[in-house]
């Protein structure tokens, strides 16, 4: 048996948000790339090294660890339960976020190329988040391999 629409559309939700936020970060880095002072090996480090080993962990972690894991599937169960990724005003709420983290980027790398500090700690919180939403979107494929919760997955409409 197939899954409901509803869970069709909760886990549509989960890949678009990775999905859009690694478009955001993608363009947030190419801008920043194009503005900021410094030398390509600087840019590269605190733009994509030390925040990919921001987003290795927080999406490792969370797959690793059991207690992690099961806390993250809990709050991803809850989610869908409370019908969050299902509707509009949910879908628009994600994309906010996003939208607004990303604004917190483009802020710190407008100060940086007037003076300020190189905005590593930005890119680098953003990736972390990244690694979390894909870890989410994993995790809701293994929830619909779960024997306890795929009846419900199957039968909610």
């Amino acid at each position: 048996m197939s899954v409901s629409p509803s869970w069709r559309l909760f886990r549509r939700m989960q890949y678009s948000a990775f999905a859009a936020g690694a478009l955001i970060y993608a363009g947030a880095a190419v801008h920043a790339w194009s503005v900021l002072p410094g030398e390509a090996a600087m840019k590269l480090q605190r733009m994509l090294v030390y925040p990919g080993v921001m987003f290795l962990a927080t999406l490792a972690i969370p797959l690793a660890a059991p207690p992690l894991r099961h806390m993250l599937k809990t709050h991803i169960w809850v989610s869908f339960r409370t019908g969050f990724g299902q509707s509009v005003i949910s879908v628009l709420a994600v994309v906010v976020v996003l939208v607004g983290m990303a604004a917190f980027i483009l802020i710190d790398t407008n100060r940086a190329t007037h003076g300020g500090a190189f905005p590593a700690s930005a890119f680098s919180a953003y990736a972390a988040g990244l690694g979390v939403l894909l870890a989410q979107a994993i995790l809701v494929r293994r929830i619909e391999h779960d024997p306890v919760l795929r009846p419900a997955i199957e039968g909610v409409a």
